[in-house]
């Protein structure tokens, strides 16, 4: 009783870090995309793509399972043959397990499970996304994975490396921040203030020099660990965690009250096409989990039901979305919506108590550095692995200063010539999260599948097996990847084109 009890807790465990992962930054770009968009359409596409990245998540699981398979199979084959070195003679069903295994003959799996082993297709050890690539992908397609990774990783660091400063640009270019003057008028963000970059901050600097310097002090902190390596413990994450539920909680609790008592500014229309781009982007980033699948799945004992919790899980991550963005658009006008949702709290007459608006609009701060050289390093990691040679190894100026180095650049230039957070989300789902969240994820679903069948046989099931295992899905999965990927390139070129 008691051992059960124990992987319950386990799954439970993991589902509550997948729904930690999920929810992120993302989250707090997705009100200002809802009230550009409009109530109905944010709605309905918050909704289905949930429910794409739903399958899509079914898809990578699958693979991971066939993964499994494949390394647990090889193992037993290698084991049997030394057992067959160390006999003088090999019997006749010896030879004939192995020249099955070769001939992809089911009847071996078939005994082998009969005798009582552990299932094949059970997810024991983790095999991460890029493993799985190799295994199941061309050297082509292994290069296109790296490819697109490290795209989605620069997006990831721009927008982490653009919302600190930001968040502390717009907290300290406030009227009375560092003075010790009282009232609506001297503190906060007035409600019909519209700050531009070239407006005074401290001083002779504007507010772009002030997010320049604190780029700058951003860079000169947390950049150097990009030359290190960096492990995240348990404790910074359950530090993170916690000040993230905070932060939600009490913006969502501020909004209700404010719609409570009729102080309500917002009016969303229901549909304003024009918007769409940028929420297509936005939702697709805040749904991104699919490339740390493998580290999330695998330490959860129990997987029976695995399935049925993930769904429950984006069932959940759903109506936390919902309930954030359309309190955010209901409380506030849309055209006061900050970037950053927890900036529209630094306002005076939203948070009357200054150590709470302090808090909200630095809570990215905090979370972000946090973050940042960690995916710096995985980033880092990333290049080392795609012009990695078969035992070759890096000069040390190569591996200690050029991989850093393209690592850190790229990404704080961004940020440099731009703040612009929805719009950096948007791009960087829209496109790099595009191929996470769904081409690579169906390409892995159908090259598993056809490699466990050739390897395995008809007559083996994967016990983790997809629910949309139908051929149709995957097909559905890519014409739905390459039909955004269109229709954002094409939205992008209309507007420039306006412009």
């Amino acid at each position: 009783m008691a051992g059960r009890e124990t992987e319950t807790d386990r799954g439970d465990v993991g589902l509550v870090y997948m729904f930690n992962l999920i929810v992120g930054t993302g989250a707090l770009t997705m009100p200002k995309a809802f009230a550009t968009a409009g109530w109905l359409v944010s709605l309905i596409l918050l909704v289905f793509l949930g429910f794409m990245s739903f399958v899509t998540t079914t898809f990578v699981i699958e693979a991971m399972a066939a993964a499994n398979a494949q390394l647990r199979w090889k193992r037993m084959e290698n084991h049997k043959e030394e057992e067959d070195d160390d006999s003088s003679t090999a019997s006749d069903s010896d030879v004939l397990i192995r020249d099955n295994y070769e001939r992809a003959e089911k009847r071996p799996i078939l005994s082998v499970q009969r005798r009582g082993s552990p299932n094949l297709f059970e997810i024991t050890d983790r095999v991460e996304m890029g493993q799985m690539a190799s295994m199941f992908f061309s050297k082509v397609g292994v290069n296109l994975f790296y490819f697109c990774i490290i795209v989605y990783l620069y997006g990831d660091l721009a927008i982490y490396a653009a919302a600190v400063p930001f968040s502390l640009m717009q907290v300290t270019c406030q009227r009375g921040f560092l003075s010790h003057t009282t009232g609506n008028d001297s503190c906060g963000v007035e409600a019909d203030t519209k700050y531009n970059d070239t407006d005074r901050c401290w001083g002779p600097l504007r507010r772009v020099d002030a997010y320049h310097i604190y780029l700058a002090i951003f860079t000169l902190l947390l950049g150097p660990f990009t030359f290190f390596d960096v492990q995240k413990t348990k404790y910074l994450q359950i530090l993170t965690s916690l000040m993230r539920w905070i932060a939600f909680a009490v913006m969502i609790v501020l909004a209700l009250v404010r719609i409570g008592h009729g102080q309500g500014e917002g009016h969303p229309p229901l549909a304003d096409f024009s918007g769409v781009r940028n929420l297509f982007g936005v939702c697709v980033y805040s749904f991104m989990c699919q490339h740390s699948l493998p580290s999330l799945v695998t330490p959860v004992s129990s997987k029976r039901h695995l399935t049925r919790l993930v769904f429950l899980d984006y069932v959940l991550i759903l109506a936390f979305y919902g309930l954030l963005s359309f309190t955010a658009i209901f409380c506030f006008r849309g055209d006061s919506l900050m970037d950053m949702y927890t900036l529209n709290f630094a306002r005076c007459d939203v948070v009357g108590l200054a150590a709470v608006r302090f808090f909200l609009g630095l809570f990215p701060v905090f979370t972000i550095s946090t973050n940042f050289p960690i995916i710096a390093v995985t980033l880092r990691n990333n290049w080392k692995t795609l012009f990695h040679r078969e035992g070759g190894t890096y000069p040390w100026v190569v591996d200690r200063v050029v991989f850093p180095t393209i690592t850190l650049v790229p990404p704080v230039l961004v940020a440099f010539c731009t703040h612009d957070l929805e719009s950096l989300v948007g791009i960087t789902g829209a496109y790099a999260g595009t191929g996470i969240q769904y081409v690579i994820p169906a390409f892995l679903v159908y090259h598993c599948r056809r490699d466990t069948q050739l390897a395995f046989g008809c007559g083996v099931s994967n016990k983790h097996r997809s629910p949309f295992r139908h051929t149709f899905w995957v097909g559905f999965v890519l014409l739905w990847a390459f039909s955004c990927f269109i229709f954002v390139t094409a939205n992008i070129v209309l507007s420039e084109t306006q412009l």
